[in-house]
């Protein structure tokens, strides 16, 4: 099952987004190339095992209405972000430099609603419901208290610097480590 490994797997391939975005950044400007695509497309996939991952703490947490809303804004969040970083790859294939993916961004941004939902308050659900989830899982007991604050630290660290990016990931794997190797109700009924 892919729910356990998801809780390691998501942080590792954020992590390999921001070493590859301090990478792409070498030559004094970021995208298109290689790095920026492949660095992108970890980072999709991180979201992508970050929703498994908000479906499992739904589950943990009872499948209650917080814990569904919670889930909703975390999964509208994590969409608005594929979003986001669907159009950067799609952007870089288009621009012929660095200069060039300017305009195109603009174009993009030009779209009504767009700047706000894809690139503004929408990924910041993502982030938002991570927190709450693991907030809620911690009231329940059901991890101890020093999570919620690694993964509010994981969360705050880009802020400071995108080029923390690599450190909050590890920040993310310590916080997700307890969810990750909790015992499995089989485990737990042979016990």
């Amino acid at each position: 099952m892919i729910t356990r490994p998801a809780y390691l797997a998501a942080p590792a391939l954020a992590m390999v987004y921001g070493v590859l975005r301090i990478v792409d950044g070498f030559d004094g400007s970021r995208g298109p190339g290689l790095a920026w695509t492949l660095g992108h497309l970890a980072f999709m996939g991180a979201l992508v095992l970050f929703a498994v991952i908000f479906r499992d703490m739904w589950m943990m947490l009872g499948r209650g209405r917080v814990a569904t809303g919670l889930l909703a804004a975390g999964l509208a969040g994590i969409a608005f972000a594929f979003v986001q970083f669907a159009i950067d790859i799609v952007v870089g294939f288009m621009a012929a430099d660095h200069e060039a993916m300017g305009p195109l961004f603009d174009q993009v941004q030009a779209v009504p609603g767009v700047p706000l939902l894809v690139y503004e308050a929408g990924p910041i659900l993502f982030y938002l419901a991570q927190l709450a989830l693991v907030i809620h899982l911690a009231v329940q007991r059901q991890v101890q208290l020093w999570v919620p604050v690694l993964v509010l630290v994981q969360i705050l660290l880009p802020f400071a610097s995108l080029d923390l990016i690599p450190v909050g990931a590890v920040v993310a794997m310590i916080a997700f480590l307890p969810l990750a190797t909790r015992p499995t109700k089989t485990a737990l009924a042979h016990a």
